[in-house]
């Protein structure tokens, strides 16, 4: 007995270890960051979640969450632009409840009728659909867009609320819009592989009764290797109560965000990207 009793801790220790909320991206979902170098210099927040965003058994991106804020802080993905039917369910993490739920993103339905998890336990851990229902002058803003993924399944990932944020709606249908379809793709004409990070600053204002963070500021960035074999960068940021988004080098992005962060400098990308 002794012997089972070993290996079901063994299967379970085992088990846990591909645990898609993970305690760093290293090693887990470095895969979408250029040259695996993590963004953590001065973005990290006080109570963070790193998520591995993981549906059907495969990793499509990764997240920083803040978890007191209840917004993502960034999600890095790599580019690859392409056009579905725009899913009609959201699905939060599993795995921000409690570690041994499934790593795969979830509906809320399914959470509470097939693993009996209760919406007062789902409320705590993230932000939900009723969290989202009566925006005023607000929309669900997506940090990585679904038109940037050439698959069903990685459009349906990018509808979690852990990548998602209340952002102005006059923004997100207009100014940053054509920055998602028409800047990116210009601009990344030339990119072998497009790796992006698309983030959010935390703002002053909240949405149903303090629950979730509405930002100041929504930013980009984005590093490549070219078909020359150069590497280009680029940034981009706009205020969440405008429709207008600033070009930036990605230089000055990062000076931008250390300010509006305050969590010291801040590095986005490897050494390698140009920062002017």
């Amino acid at each position: 007995m002794l012997w089972l009793l070993l290996l079901q801790v063994w299967v379970s220790c085992l088990w846990l270890g591909h645990s898609e909320v993970v305690s760093s991206f290293e090693n887990k979902c470095d895969q979408f960051f250029y040259q695996k170098t993590i963004a953590k210099e001065g973005l990290e927040p006080e109570n963070p979640a790193w998520i591995c965003q993981t549906y059907k058994n495969q990793r499509f991106y990764a997240t920083l969450y803040d978890i007191k804020e209840r917004i993502p802080v960034y999600s890095a993905y790599i580019y690859e632009p392409g056009t579905g039917k725009r899913p009609d369910k959201w699905m939060v993490e599993p795995q921000l409840i409690r570690k041994t739920l499934p790593k795969d993103m979830q509906t809320e339905g399914t959470l509470r009728h097939t693993y009996h998890i209760s919406q007062k336990d789902i409320d705590k851990s993230q932000a939900v659909n009723a969290d989202y229902t009566d925006l005023k002058g607000l929309d669900r803003g997506h940090l990585n867009p679904a038109s940037h993924h050439d698959t069903r399944d990685g459009w349906k990932t990018t509808f979690t609320l852990t990548n998602i944020v209340p952002q102005d709606i006059s923004l997100n249908s207009d100014a940053w819009n054509k920055y998602e379809h028409e800047t990116m793709t210009q601009k990344s004409e030339d990119c072998k592989t497009t790796y992006a990070i698309v983030g959010a600053v935390p703002g002053n204002s909240y949405i149903n009764n303090g629950r979730v963070n509405v930002p100041s500021h929504i930013w980009a960035s984005v590093c490549c290797k070219t078909k020359h074999n150069t590497v280009i960068a680029w940034g981009a940021i706009a205020d969440n109560k405008q429709n207008k988004v600033e070009d930036l080098t990605l230089g000055e992005l990062e000076e931008k965000l250390a300010k509006l962060y305050n969590r010291g400098p801040v590095s986005l990308f490897h050494k390698d990207c140009p920062r002017k």
